[in-house]
């Protein structure tokens, strides 16, 4: 019974007001009060410790105080890395993970017996180049006797200034060390020479330019295609690995593969084609093999 009155006392004391008086030390006139309660001054005290923590929330949410912390910058860093690192690795798996996608669809189309299949090229690719050869017609026989020839229309001299302008502007390295076991020759529908070489021999870029295809087959193994300058790609063939990747530069002499390896006791030769604004000419009368 006494705790109920001493609880029931101190309740009313709590939410009883006090007058707080402010005097004049001359004559003790009251010159200003104000009337509090317990339960008033630690409402104002919540309250104000309620406002303090939106505000520091606020800054914190809005405004790039965090910066200025010793030790968060460093963290933000390294968080951001770490995610990057992440973005980079993921991305790899992905190409991997295509490339093998490939590899098995290939596979499994050699063992059903049909062709693979290979990634087909954009319509604005300029290596994309129809290597189909037509029969001619006779008017077109006789034109080209015409232009072939030694008369008013040939343009042998022109072909001839043409490939000796683009010899002595550029140096062209020989790929591979090997010899030339298949010649060019366009009727028989070689579009470059065949190369026999030691396995794994190391295979160079005649010139600098830029890798615009890089693609592997289970017949010809990756075939790269280097765009150079003049309109003039290089074509390797026959590789059993490939150093680069599709878009990246190169130098003149710059390692980008391997040769291939033999084929059930069969070597493979190593093929090499240039291509001068759109046709194939013959590398034997641009490198030195």
């Amino acid at each position: 019974m006494d705790i109920q009155k001493k609880i029931g006392s101190w309740w009313r004391n709590f939410f009883r007001k006090r007058r707080f008086s402010m005097l004049n030390a001359t004559d003790n006139s009251e010159e200003w009060h104000l009337h509090l309660s317990p339960a008033s001054i630690f409402a104002a005290l919540v309250a104000f410790v309620l406002l303090l923590f939106i505000l520091i929330l606020s800054l914190v949410a809005y405004s790039p105080v965090l910066e200025f912390l010793p030790g968060y910058r460093t963290e933000a860093d390294r968080s951001r890395e770490s995610l990057v690192q992440n973005i980079i690795r993921l991305d790899s798996m992905e190409r991997v993970m295509n490339q093998m996608m490939t590899y098995n669809q290939n596979i499994a189309l050699i063992m059903e017996g049909k062709t693979p299949v290979m990634r087909t090229i954009a319509s604005s690719d300029s290596s994309r180049l129809s290597k189909v050869l037509v029969m001619p017609s006779h008017e077109d026989s006789l034109l080209r006797a015409q232009m072939e020839g030694d008369g008013p229309y040939s343009l042998s001299a022109s072909q001839k200034a043409s490939r000796r302008a683009l010899r002595e502007s550029m140096e062209l390295l020989a790929p591979i060390e090997g010899i030339i076991t298949q010649s060019f020759d366009v009727a028989q529908g070689r579009l470059g020479v065949g190369i026999v070489a030691t396995s794994d021999a190391p295979v160079s870029a005649v010139e600098s330019g830029t890798v615009i295809q890089n693609l592997w087959s289970p017949e010809s193994g990756y075939t790269i295609i280097i765009q150079h300058a003049n309109n003039l790609l290089s074509v390797y063939r026959n590789l059993s690995q490939s150093l680069v990747t599709t878009g990246q530069a190169v130098r003149g002499g710059a390692q980008i593969g391997y040769n291939a390896e033999p084929v059930d006791g069969q070597v493979r030769l190593f093929g090499f084609e240039l291509w001068n604004n759109g046709k194939p000419v013959n590398p034997e009368n641009y490198i030195v093999f």
